[in-house]
Parts: structure tokens; C-alpha cells; sequence
């Protein structure tokens, strides 16, 4: 593999719990090596024509490019939102040791 395969997958969501199943799912499915789950943040944005503020907590999501679309489908089926935030972000450099153990646990054990 090459380091540019490796990516990470941004979202957010208005609850924890919604985050937290996000997670769980990516990381059951072995779509994602890891899930990190931070906030609450605090969001920015215009919807429907009004700037809204809110808290929302974000997943990262550590995983392949080859995965993205799988992971994009398991958001979008368990996010709330009409319009979810899911960015793909390369990563650009890791440690060896850390692409290998995410490359393992992306591996099928069945």
C-alpha cells in the first residue's frame, strides 16, 4: 500500500449517541481501523438561507480510499441530517507500524 491510499472520513452529528453509532458501525464492519469521536464542537454554517450555530460532535474515521464509498452509504443510512457533512481527507504521511495495524484490522477475518 501506499500512504496516499490511506484516508480519513470527517462527519458530524448532533448527538453523541448518533456519533457513537457512526462509530460503532464503520469500525464493526471493518470499513474504518478506528473511529474517534470528539465534541462537543461548535458548528457555523448557512441552512435554508439563515446562518445556524450549533454543538455537534465529529467522527474521524481512519481508513483506505478504497473504502469510501462503503463508508459514505453507511453514514448517509445512519446520519439524521437531510444534508451530511463526509469529506474524505488523504493522508499524506503515517507511521508504518500504525498503516499496518489499520490495514489489518480493514482485513475480512471470516
Amino acid at each position: 500500500m501506499n500512504m496516499t491510499d490511506y484516508i480519513q472520513v470527517i462527519t458530524t452529528t448532533e448527538t453523541a449517541d448518533d456519533a457513537e453509532a457512526i462509530a460503532r458501525a464503520l469500525v464493526e464492519q471493518r470499513l474504518a481501523a478506528c473511529v474517534q469521536v470528539s465534541g462537543p464542537i461548535q458548528s457555523t454554517y448557512r441552512w435554508k438561507g439563515a446562518i445556524e450555530t450549533s454543538p455537534e460532535w465529529q467522527c474521524t474515521a481512519k481508513s483506505r480510499g478504497d473504502r469510501y464509498a462503503e463508508i459514505e452509504a453507511v453514514i448517509r443510512r445512519l446520519h439524521p441530517y437531510d444534508e451530511p457533512e463526509i469529506l474524505a481527507v488523504a493522508i499524506v504521511a503515517g507511521s508504518p507500524s500504525y498503516l499496518q495495524w489499520l490495514d489489518d484490522q480493514l482485513r475480512d477475518t471470516t
